[in-house]
């Protein structure tokens, strides 16, 4: 049998992609692989040297300078050069991309929290006078809750703006102390100096990276959890994530009680309608119905599941006009593993 050809497209952190080969060796009787750094010069002599079937791609999502390199090189591959990616390009463009995602959302009208974005002080002022407070302010790039901010009065708000317009306002990062296990992550780090040398580097870069001349400005919904639902290829997975200082991102607290079955109707008619099929949708339950709040094409997994109905790790899938639920461990490797069997169902399927 013909192996896959296939090329990961690393970022700016020298481990990011190791999840990627991690799952090419499980299926390495069926993919031949290599990596390459993305944000090198001469990246694009050395893709064509390697003329691939397909590219894995982990974008960065730490800060804007490399988020944007990451997105024009891979602009360039498949769009003008038509190589195949995964996750695909449109994927891509709303990935820790807050700005591009309102527009996208509104343009595509797909239900969500209203959100607007101001390159104008005096614009934005005005229209928070016109506007119940609390209000959450985002920054464009910043994951697991970084950059976001509950305005809860005119005050706060005002401050942020004037810091935004006149100084620039960077993510909150560092270690999370609240999180538990500090104890574990700090002597592995401690243990493998490179990992705790570019850990220190990454916060020092995020720090620096400062959002300046433009504001995201979203509606407040209340809430006590947000649905986050998964679709890989076929597969799809909910669970709850809880809040916690306002904020559902980044709390890692979790709920996996059994997920309705109409948040996977509402979930799949958006992937299905864009070919999306790598997503973590983080959906809002309200009066008005679902609302989606985030799409990221990569995301983190900080359990060995995405799902558990009565109790059991599975999947749903959708099979001859039903939900299906499957047990099993369809989330291992943080569903790369998952994303490579559909990547090679496709392939064999098209020959």
């Amino acid at each position: 049998m013909k192996k896959i050809k296939v090329v990961i497209l690393r970022n700016e952190d020298p481990y990011d992609h190791l999840p990627w080969i991690k799952a090419c060796e499980v299926f390495k009787d069926k993919i031949s692989y290599n990596t390459i750094n993305l944000t090198t010069e001469n990246w694009l002599q050395t893709v064509q040297n390697e003329s691939p079937d397909y590219f894995f791609l982990k974008p960065s999502g730490k800060t804007s300078i490399f988020r944007t390199l990451y997105q024009e090189r891979v602009d360039v591959l498949v769009n003008d050069l038509n190589y195949k990616a995964f996750p695909t390009f449109k994927e891509l463009r709303i990935y820790e991309n807050k700005r591009f995602f309102s527009y996208w959302v509104v343009a595509n009208k797909i239900p969500h929290p209203e959100t607007v974005v101001f390159y104008n002080e005096k614009e934005t002022m005005d229209f928070l006078r016109s506007k119940p407070y609390p209000v959450v302010a985002k920054l464009n790039v910043g994951a697991s809750g970084k950059g976001i901010k509950i305005l809860e009065n005119n005050r706060q708000a005002e401050q942020y703006i004037i810091n935004i317009f006149k100084k620039g306002i960077s993510p909150q990062t560092g270690p999370r102390l609240s999180k538990g296990k500090i104890g574990k992550r700090l002597i592995q780090k401690l243990t493998h100096p490179k990992e705790l040398k570019n850990r220190i580097n990454t916060y020092q870069e995020i720090s620096s990276d400062k959002q300046k001349g433009f504001v995201i400005l979203q509606e407040y919904i209340p809430h006590k959890f947000e649905w986050r639902v998964v679709r890989i290829g076929h597969s799809f997975f909910a669970h709850k994530k809880l809040i916690s200082n306002q904020k559902a991102s980044g709390s890692l607290l979790k709920n996996y009680e059994n997920p309705p079955l109409d948040l996977f109707d509402f979930v799949k008619e958006i992937t299905d309608h864009h070919h999306f099929f790598s997503q973590a949708v983080d959906i809002f339950e309200t009066g008005r119905g679902y609302l989606v709040n985030e799409m990221q094409c990569i995301f983190g997994q900080s359990d060995p599941y995405q799902m558990l109905v009565d109790g059991k790790a599975g999947r749903y899938r959708f099979i001859d006009g039903e939900w299906v639920f499957e047990p099993g461990d369809f989330a291992r490797n943080g569903c790369y593993d998952l994303r490579i069997e559909f990547v090679l169902d496709e392939f064999f399927r098209g020959r």
